[in-house]
């Protein structure tokens, strides 16, 4: 259980590291999120933030119904497009109203980043599953499709959950350990690629699987 904070990617870029090499990085603006509520495990039975980040436009704050409008008023804060819940361990070091930048994650080394992967619409086999088509000679008719997919007289159907064609992208994506390569205000550059395209709303959280080999090589 870890801070959950909601970042938006910008793009990708090249930097040069301590030792002169060149790292591909993507840049995320991370912006400070706000604490808006905190759940006590003895009211609500877990321990947990509720944060909200990336300030709404005007547009999009007079969208909102009262609910909604009421419970960034309660704390006095500007509304938010993204509210995101995070279950942790602690919150007694929290209060209601306090702004978390991205500096949590400079003595992080590496974290691990949610997103929605780009949508590519409805595909065909060759670009979803891989699979290698027919030849390419002008005379064959069989190229790009996928082929036979029935059987004899027995069973004389398709099988289903088969590979077919279909929607392909749009799906929640969680890349793990990719390096803190810098922060700098609200930028955070991580080495590697991230789910989404530019503008697409992520989730930072300190990577899980390096935490848990530290703690192993401390034990």
């Amino acid at each position: 259980m870890t801070l959950k904070f909601i970042g938006q990617k910008k793009g990708m870029t090249q930097v040069f590291d301590q030792d002169g090499k060149l790292v591909v990085c993507t840049i995320i603006l991370a912006e400070p999120n706000t604490v808006l509520q905190i759940k006590r495990r003895e009211t609500h039975g877990y321990n947990g933030l509720q944060l909200g980040g990336i300030p709404a436009t005007p547009a999009q704050a007079n969208r909102m119904n009262k609910p909604q409008k009421g419970q960034f008023a309660k704390v006095q804060v500007e509304p938010c497009q993204v509210v995101r819940e995070s279950r942790i361990d602690d919150v007694e070091a929290y209060q209601v109203g306090q702004k978390i930048d991205a500096n949590v994650f400079a003595d992080a080394g590496y974290v691990d980043i949610e997103g929605v992967s780009k949508g590519k619409g409805f595909q065909g086999v060759i670009k979803l599953h891989k699979m290698s088509g027919g030849p390419a000679a002008h005379g064959s008719g069989f190229h790009r499709h996928m082929g036979s997919t029935g059987m004899r007289t027995t069973p004389g159907r398709c099988f289903p959950n088969g590979k077919r064609a279909s929607r392909m992208g749009g799906d929640n994506l969680t890349v793990q350990n990719l390096r803190v390569v810098a922060v700098q205000g609200n930028l955070l550059l991580v080495e590697g690629a991230v789910p989404g395209a530019p503008s697409a709303i992520v989730y930072i959280t300190k990577s899980k699987k390096r935490a848990q080999k530290s703690a192993k090589k401390g034990a």
